[in-house]
C-alpha cells in the first residue's frame, strides 16, 4: 500500500475518488492527513474534522478482499478491521453498526465507503487529539502511519468475513442502546437482530449499511 501523506486537504474521500476517476492513481494507495476542511461523514454529511485528528482514505480492488466478503457490508469489515487495530491502544473503543467508532456512549470516528467499478475507496476519521462537544477521542500514543501501516497489512490477510462477522456479533448488543439513520427516518435498533450479511433484521425487514 502506498502511503501519501498531505500537510492539508479537503477532503481525503473526495480526492482519492478524484484521482481514480481521473486515472492520476490506482489502488492499492492511500492518502491521509491531520488537517482536512470539508470531510464526508455517514449520509454525506459534512464531518466536522478538528484539526491534528486522524484522516485517511484508501482504494483497494474488489479482487483482494475475502471472497465471502458481503458486498453490502464491506464498510463494516473494514471499520471492525480497523477498530482492532485501535484496541491495541485503546482497549474502550467499540464499532457501533455498522460503521461508527465510539468510546463509552460518544463517537470519536467514522468510516465511509463507496464503490467505483472494481474498486473500492474507504475514508476514516478517528479524533485522536481533540473532539468537538458530545464526541470522544482516542488515545493514540503512537506515529499515525504505523497505525496505517498495521491496519493495512491486517487487511492483506484477507481475513474471512465469517470470522469478522462472528466477532462483531460479540459486541452487537452495545449497539441496541442507539438508533440509526435508513431512508431519511431515525430507526431504533432496540429489536434489531443481526443477520450473518451483516444486515439488520427489524420488523421484518431487512435492512443494509447505505455508507
Amino acid at each position: 500500500m502506498e502511503i501519501r501523506y498531505f500537510e492539508s486537504i479537503d477532503s481525503t474521500q473526495k480526492r482519492v475518488l478524484d484521482d481514480i476517476r481521473q486515472q492520476k492513481i490506482t489502488p492499492p494507495i492511500c492518502y491521509y492527513t491531520n488537517k482536512q476542511t470539508d470531510g464526508i461523514g455517514s449520509r454525506n454529511n459534512r464531518w466536522i474534522g478538528l484539526e491534528g485528528n486522524m484522516f485517511f482514505s484508501f482504494a483497494l480492488y474488489q479482487k483482494n478482499l475475502p471472497q465471502d466478503l458481503p458486498l453490502a457490508s464491506v464498510s463494516l469489515y473494514f471499520s471492525f478491521l480497523f477498530k482492532e487495530i485501535l484496541c491495541k491502544y485503546d482497549a474502550r473503543i467499540w464499532l457501533k453498526w455498522p460503521n461508527d467508532f465510539y468510546i463509552g456512549k460518544k463517537k470519536c470516528g467514522g468510516c465511509v465507503t463507496n464503490k467505483v467499478g472494481d474498486m473500492f475507496v474507504c475514508g476514516i476519521g478517528i479524533n485522536t487529539k481533540q473532539a468537538p462537544p458530545m464526541f470522544e477521542k482516542v488515545s493514540l500514543q503512537i506515529e499515525e502511519k504505523k497505525v496505517l501501516e498495521e491496519y493495512f497489512s491486517l487487511i492483506k490477510r484477507q481475513i474471512s468475513w465469517k470470522e469478522i462477522f462472528r466477532k462483531f456479533a460479540l459486541e452487537f448488543y452495545k449497539s441496541k442502546e442507539f438508533i440509526t439513520h435508513y431512508k431519511g427516518q431515525e430507526i431504533d435498533l432496540k429489536n434489531a437482530q443481526l443477520a450473518e450479511d451483516g444486515a439488520l433484521m427489524i420488523n421484518g425487514e431487512r435492512i443494509y449499511s447505505l455508507r
